[in-house]
This record gives C-alpha cells, structure tokens and sequence, in this order.
C-alpha cells in the first residue's frame, strides 16, 4: 500500500511544486494581503492553466485554517462555514498588464472532506483530479495537506467514474479516455451551466498521457486497499469491484446528483452577495465578448445594487455575468 501510494503522490507532487507564472504569484500574493496568516496555500487550476496563459479569469482555491480569522466580517466568515467556499474576485497590475481572477476560499478542513468519497458536490475532487499548481504554501504541514488532499480527489474521481462506466457481471473493461471523458460529461452534466461536449472533451485530449499515468497509479492504490481487483495491465483496463460496493455507488449516485444540485443553487444566491467586486468583473466579460465597453462611476462600484443596474442591465441581456 506504501509503495503504491508513494508512487501516485509522486506523479501529484511533480504537477503541484512547478514554479507558477508570475500573473499568478502577483495575484496570490494579493489574496494572501486580503485575508492575512489565515492563509495555509494558493492553488492554480482550470483553463488558464491548462492553456499557459494569463489572457482570461486565473482560477484559484485559497485554503485557510478557519473561516473566522480569514476574515475582518463576521458575516462572511459565517457564509463561508455554512456553505463553503466563498468566492471572490480580484485585479492586480503585472508587468505584463492586469491580471485577473475568481478565488474560492475554504478551510483546509473542507478541502480534505470536499475531495473525499462522502462529499454531496464534486466541485472539489472533480477539479483537483485535473492537474492543479500550488503557487504558494506557508509551511510543510500545508504542503503536507494540499498533496494528501489530491491524491484523495485523484482516488476518489477513479471510483466514481467506475459507478458510470457498465459492467458485464461486475467485469469492467475500459481505457483511460472513456474513463476520464465518462467522468467529466457526467460531473459537469450535473452543473447549473453544463460546459459543451467539445469543452469536456478538450481536457483530457490537453494531456492524454498525464491522466493514463495517474489512473493507473490511482488503480493500483484503490487495488491496494481492496477497492477493487485489477486484471490485465494493456491499453483496455479490466476492474472489478465488490458487487456490494458497485451497487451502493450507483445508489448514492443518484441520491448525490439532485442533492449537489440543490446545493449548487444555494450557493449561486449565496454568491451573488458575497462575490464581491462583481460589477468590473462583470464588465470585463461583457467587453471580452462583444467588444462594448461600459466604465462604472464610483458611486455605482460602491453600491451596484442600487446605482449599477442600467449596466447590469447590459450584462444580463448578453448573458455575461457567469
């Protein structure tokens, strides 16, 4: 169990401690001024990072020690522990320009319980199965707990795909694209705003051989743990799994699915308080996509709610605000 464990955490390792790209060391060194000693590590992830570019929206988890000392309101912090994570946004000057990005902030406790099995939504485990970058850790115990917590999504997005994929007597065959691919249109199907089939396809054919070589890592810790049994080792993988077990999944799975999307529209109401500095970031998106520039006045960045909506109204007639 050691040895194989030892070896998907290597291949995790190698993805999370390569030196970020100066947009996103600015931008976390701005989330870490935000919220202070709170702050154990800054996680790059998503479409910036899969392409290696700096021209969009930067995507990062913010995991803190607890939500209390994270922040100076009383009222965000409490948001955050009932519905994790809160998300912000953010702008920072470069030398190559402004650099944007959305943050989700979340304690180092719910990041381990969101990557796990028992967890209603996979915003966690789905993300951090993909490849992630730690642009800054405070300490070894934080490096500690980032690394242990995606090896656990890397497992977990593996078992689940396995209550997806169809059997023949509890025999699965299957390669690493259907797996991945299986995994992806069903977890993103089950978001509010589901992403095209060609966007789910992309980020496995990003980097086919990275997820051949975690799968087959993560196989063999599941393996280990008697998850399920491994037969054959060729470009089709066989598994099986305890019948008991697969039936429980698939159960579960179709409790999980309506469950996280409850959860998943508490949370966009929640959001749409707690965003923040929504109103540039808004305006951002609607100059990206149709190339019509609006500039907010003080008075409206100050109180969008109540001076902003004739610019809001703009976005929401493009259907910009995401």
């Amino acid at each position: 169990m050691e040895r194989t464990q030892a070896g998907l955490e290597e291949l995790v390792a190698a993805e999370l401690w390569v030196p970020a790209p100066e947009a996103a060391r600015v931008l976390a060194d701005e989330i870490r001024a935000r919220h202070g000693h709170a702050v154990a590590a800054v996680l790059f992830y998503g479409s910036c990072l899969r392409k290696q570019t700096d021209e969009g929206v930067l995507d990062f988890y913010v995991l803190v020690d607890d939500y209390a000392s994270a922040y100076s309101s009383r009222w965000l912090a409490r948001a955050n522990a009932l519905l994790p994570p809160n998300v912000f946004y953010l702008e920072a000057e470069t030398p190559g320009g402004t650099a944007r990005c959305k943050y989700a902030v979340v304690s180092l406790r719910d990041f381990a319980r969101g990557a796990g099995p028992k967890a209603i939504r996979p915003a966690i485990w789905a993300r951090f199965c993909q490849p992630a970058l730690a642009v800054w850790t405070r300490d070894e115990a934080a490096r500690r707990a980032v690394l242990d917590a995606t090896v656990r999504a890397v497992c977990t997005a593996t078992l689940r795909a396995l209550e997806v994929l169809p059997d023949e007597a509890g025999l699965q065959r299957f390669s690493s694209e259907e797996l991945w691919l299986a995994l992806f249109e069903e977890t993103y199907g089950g978001e509010l705003r589901p992403e095209s089939a060609d966007t789910i396809r992309s980020l496995h054919h990003a980097a086919p051989e990275r997820y051949a070589r975690v799968l087959r890592a993560a196989l063999a810790v599941l393996a280990d743990a008697d998850e399920l049994r491994l037969h054959g080792d060729g470009e089709k993988l066989s598994a099986t799994r305890p019948a008991d077990r697969l039936r429980r999944g698939r159960r579960a799975r179709r409790v999980r699915r309506p469950a996280a999307k409850l959860v998943g529209v508490a949370q966009l109401l929640k959001s749409a308080v707690t965003f923040g500095d929504w109103l540039p970031y808004a305006l951002w998106k609607l100059e990206r996509h149709t190339g019509t520039r609006l500039e907010p006045s003080e008075r409206q960045r100050r109180h969008p709610f109540v001076f902003a909506w004739p610019l809001l109204f703009h976005v929401l007639r493009r259907r910009e605000l995401r």
